[in-house]
C-alpha cells in the first residue's frame, strides 16, 4: 500500500510566483490496485510520481509504503522496491551498449556498493527468460545494440528491464507517448500483463482516457495539485465512455 499524508511541494517558493504543484494530499493506493492518473500539462502528475520515487522530496508531509516512509529509505533500497519508466524509451537505455549490458547497468540500481557483479551465465539465463515474454525474437539476440532497435522494442525491454528485480511498485509517465499506435498497445497489453501477474502496485500516467477505462483498476483526475476526481471502475459497472468523458472533464480528442 502507498500512502499519502498531508504531503505538499512547492517549487521556486521563494519567487514572486511559486509553483504548488502538490497541495496537501492524503490519499491511499492499496496493494495490486493499478492506478491511471490523468490531468493537464502543469497539474502535478510527474511530480506526485516523483515524490513516490523519492526523486524530489516533499516540503511537508510522509509518503509511507508498507508502513514505511519511502523518504527514509537508501536510493538503492527504493530501486529495489520501485521502478519508473518515463515518456521517452531512449532515456531509460544506453544506445550504444547491447540488450544484455543494459539489463546489467539496470541492475545495478538495487545493488549495494558491496555487492556489485559481473554479466554470468545465470544472469544472462535471467534475461533470456525475462524478455521471452515479450514474444518478440529478442531473447535470441542480446548482443545487439539497443540503438538499432525501435521506439517500441526499447519501450518494451524497459519495462522488462523495470521488473528484473521483482519491485512492489511501478510508475509509468506516459510511457507510451513516444509511440506509434501498434507499439504503444504492445507496450500496454504488456504492462498490464506484468502488473496483474506480478501483484504490482502501479500508477500510470496518460491523457487517453481510453487506455485508462481499459487498463486501469481506479482513474484519479488531478489538477493543481489536488485530486478533483476519484473513481473506482468496479464501483460504475454500467457506465458509458461518454459519461466518463463528461464526468471527469477531458479533451476528446484521444
Amino acid at each position: 500500500m502507498i500512502r499519502f499524508d498531508g504531503v505538499s511541494k512547492t517549487f521556486k517558493p521563494n519567487s514572486e510566483f511559486p509553483i504548488k504543484a502538490i497541495q496537501t494530499l492524503s490519499f491511499e493506493i492499496p496493494k495490486g490496485q493499478y492506478l491511471i492518473l490523468m490531468g493537464s500539462n502543469g497539474s502535478g502528475k510527474s511530480t506526485l510520481l516523483n515524490l513516490i520515487s523519492g526523486e524530489i522530496l516533499p516540503d511537508e508531509g510522509l509518503i509511507f509504503f508498507e508502513n514505511q516512509p519511502v523518504q527514509k529509505k537508501s536510493e538503492n533500497e527504493r530501486a529495489r522496491w520501485i521502478s519508473h519508466i518515463f515518456q521517452n524509451p531512449l532515456s531509460g537505455t544506453a544506445s550504444e551498449l547491447s540488450i544484455l549490458d543494459n539489463f546489467r547497468l539496470a541492475s545495478l540500481r538495487t545493488q549495494s556498493k558491496g555487492l556489485r557483479f559481473g554479466i554470468t551465465e545465470k544472469f544472462k539465463k535471467k534475461v533470456q527468460e525475462k524478455v521471452s515474454l515479450l514474444n518478440l525474437g529478442l531473447e535470441n539476440k542480446l548482443t545487439q545494440s539497443m540503438g538499432s532497435l525501435s521506439g517500441g522494442q526499447r519501450q518494451a525491454l524497459t519495462l522488462v528491464m523495470a521488473i528484473m528485480d521483482e519491485p512492489k511498485i511501478l510508475l509509468m509517465d506516459e510511457p507510451t507517448a513516444a509511440l506509434d499506435i501498434k507499439s504503444a498497445g504492445i507496450v500496454l497489453n504488456m504492462a498490464e500483463k506484468i502488473i496483474r501477474e506480478y501483484g504490482l502496485t502501479a500508477i500510470m500516467i496518460t491523457h487517453n482516457l481510453k487506455e485508462g477505462i481499459r487498463y486501469g483498476d481506479r482513474i484519479i483526475q488531478i489538477r493543481d495539485g489536488k485530486i478533483q476526481r476519484d473513481l473506482l471502475k468496479k464501483e460504475y459497472p454500467n457506465l458509458e465512455i461518454q459519461d466518463l468523458y463528461n464526468w471527469m472533464e477531458v479533451d476528446q480528442s484521444n
